[in-house]
């Protein structure tokens, strides 16, 4: 019998089509109070810049609106792109935020630069700072402030003493995962990323870990874009928005998410199987066929908790989908 997942959530405040980075940003809160009644562990946003579907770009101003308007999710970023801060100024964020939400609050941390190459221009980003090195380097002096003792900066991030979240490495790659492994963090493996190399990612973190004070034994969870409606077809008409904003971006165009309606004439002649590809990682359809694949994927990147994206254009539905979701795996 299938063990018992952990079912979370990774919310963009996704600006679909028809709407504003205002109403994404309070059906955001709608989605976090949902699932705090439900039964849903943690609550996770982005950093994302000059994107026009994502309304978060500053996760921890999101992080505490959440960790004040619910009562027992655990909510932090996923995750805060360390080559667009100074590692103390994370430090003080996020230690501020342990503080008022204590047991509370995780920090993700990611490499990707969260937008456009003119991003960079516009946050004053050295032009390595993405690199495994400087990434690398930044990730120590990070961790170091949050040590009783610190030894790599002459300056205190005071409201991080004593008020350590909980540190996991974001990726979808092998580089980060053994990363993670090395300081002995937890890992956040993107399978709504890269879902073919999903496994190997969790293989090679596991192969390296190397337990720390604060993680005895390798962790980590799975993110997995899932749509669940209450058929099968029901799901892939609704995943036909993220098919088809998919598709548009394949051909060098950006759009937001459209309403399923629009969608189904964007996608019409093509195959079926071409329209699939668009979004080979996506998990849609009814609850069982949604727990079924939901726990093979645990099944082989050996993990116990799943971080859920849901990519439908309307909000009930949307919501909709968690609750199912919920149930399903119940």
């Amino acid at each position: 019998m299938p063990r018992k997942l952990t079912l979370s959530v990774l919310d963009t405040s996704p600006i679909v089509a028809g709407s504003s980075p205002q109403q994404a940003l309070h059906r955001t809160l709608d989605l976090a109070a949902l699932t705090d009644e439900i039964g849903y562990h943690r609550y996770w946003v982005p950093e994302h810049h000059g994107m026009r579907g994502v309304a978060c770009a500053e996760p921890a101003v999101l992080a505490g609106a959440i960790a004040s308007a619910t009562a027992r999710l655990r909510v932090g970023a996923g995750g805060v792109l360390l080559a667009n801060h100074a590692p103390l100024l994370v430090a003080e964020r996020w230690g501020m935020l342990a503080a008022l939400h204590p047991g509370r609050i995780d920090l993700g941390i990611g490499r990707a630069p969260g937008g456009a190459p003119a991003t960079a221009e516009a946050l004053r980003r050295p032009p390595d700072a993405t690199s495994a090195p400087a990434h690398a380097a930044a990730l120590a002096e990070l961790l170091d402030h949050f040590e009783p003792e610190p030894q790599r900066s002459r300056v205190r991030a005071v409201p991080a003493r004593g008020n350590r979240p909980d540190i996991w490495l974001l990726g979808s790659s092998g580089t980060g995962a053994r990363l993670a492994a090395r300081h002995g963090l937890p890992h956040a493996n993107a399978h709504h990323l890269n879902p073919d190399d999903a496994h190997v990612v969790a293989r090679d973190y596991r192969a390296a870990f190397q337990p720390s004070a604060s993680l005895p034994e390798p962790t980590t969870l799975v993110s997995v874009a899932v749509i669940c409606a209450g058929t099968d077809a029901r799901a892939e008409w609704l995943a036909g928005s993220t098919r088809a904003k998919a598709l548009s971006r394949r051909r060098g165009n950006r759009i937001l998410l459209p309403g399923p309606e629009d969608a189904a004439g964007e996608l019409a002649a093509l195959d079926p199987a071409e329209v699939a590809a668009c979004s080979p990682g996506l998990v849609a359809g009814s609850p069982g066929t949604v727990r079924r694949e939901l726990h093979a994927i645990a099944a082989r990147t050996g993990t116990a908790e799943l971080m859920i994206t849901t990519p439908i254009h309307d909000h009930e539905q949307r919501l909709r989908s968690y609750e199912l979701l919920a149930d399903a795996v119940r």
